[in-house]
């Protein structure tokens, strides 16, 4: 009766894991902070239509540069001001979320997948599938990211869409490599070699059993890859190849803004930090991931 009454009190391993991770991850004060801040984020950019003032592209013809509310000469209707040609910056820079966290959601997937099957086939096969594999890995980050994915868009085509491919290319070969060094790590392990004795296909032996336990360095991986996704795409709208105007992206608008730094110091300083607040948000929380998930890093 007394094992009965407390076997439900005990915790399987599965979800004793789950719970170190959840109270190691919150007593890291940087990672909640930074957390609590993309929550905001992901809401802002869900219900942008119906938080934002006005339309991202409504011109007010009669508020060209009009500064923010409290600065002289700025109106309540306007919070954080107009761009040049009188669009609500606070509206812009609410719609301009949802462009930021699109990107770096789709090109971490679209990475991530890649470098995961990528560094799988190269850890698994082994030879010389994994030499060519991880030479050309090698060619790829030989080159500074941010030129190589604006000699992809350039070679695709100015927009958007291409800037996320380019960028997930440039990304894929972080996941290829820490990929294979798990796989590496883990194939010859003993709960592998049951699973493979027990006659489970190569496929089965890579994705259900070893992937599994690879999967926490990749996922600080993807959390830090998210901001570098979001900045390169700033950069690339900042230089003309990502998103192309009206769209209210954040490094477009800068690029927008560029002539006007000395006459309206907030068309550039509020898309600034935006980005600014958003990767810094996003790093804390890998770095946060990062401590709770390697054990050789843990305080105490």
């Amino acid at each position: 009766m007394s094992e009965m009454i407390s076997s439900p009190r005990e915790r399987s391993p599965r979800l004793q894991r789950l719970h170190d991770f959840a109270v190691g991850f919150s007593t890291n004060r940087g990672a909640m902070i930074g957390l609590i801040v993309m929550v905001i984020f992901v809401v802002v950019a869900i219900f942008a239509p119906w938080i934002a003032p006005y339309p991202p592209a409504q011109q007010f013809r009669d508020a060209f540069l009009v500064p923010p509310a409290w600065q002289e000469g700025g109106r309540v209707a306007f919070l954080l001001g107009t761009d040049a040609v009188g669009r609500d910056m606070l509206s812009r820079l609410i719609h301009g979320t949802r462009y930021s966290l699109y990107v770096g959601s789709l090109v971490i997937c679209i990475a991530m997948t890649g470098g995961v099957v990528i560094g799988m086939i190269a850890g698994y096969v082994g030879g010389w599938v994994d030499t060519l594999i991880m030479r050309v890995m090698d060619v790829i980050l030989a080159f500074p990211s941010l030129l190589l994915a604006l000699v992809l868009v350039a070679i695709l085509g100015p927009g958007l869409t291409n800037a996320m491919i380019a960028i997930a290319i440039v990304l894929q070969p972080h996941f290829a490599r820490l990929t294979r060094a798990a796989v590496m790590s883990e194939k010859g392990k003993e709960y592998v070699t049951a699973v493979r004795v027990g006659g489970a296909k190569p496929l089965r032996l890579m994705f259900l059993t070893i992937l599994p336990n690879c999967l926490s360095p990749l996922v600080v991986q993807a959390t830090l890859s998210f901001s570098t996704a979001i900045l390169d795409a700033a950069a690339l709208g900042f230089l003309g190849m990502g998103a192309q105007p009206p769209t209210p992206e954040w490094g477009t608008m800068l690029a927008e803004a560029r002539e006007f730094i000395l006459r309206a110091w907030w068309v550039v300083t509020f898309p600034g930090l935006a980005i600014l607040v958003t990767v810094l948000s996003i790093n804390l929380i890998g770095d946060g991931l990062r401590d709770t998930l390697d054990p050789k890093l843990r305080k105490g």
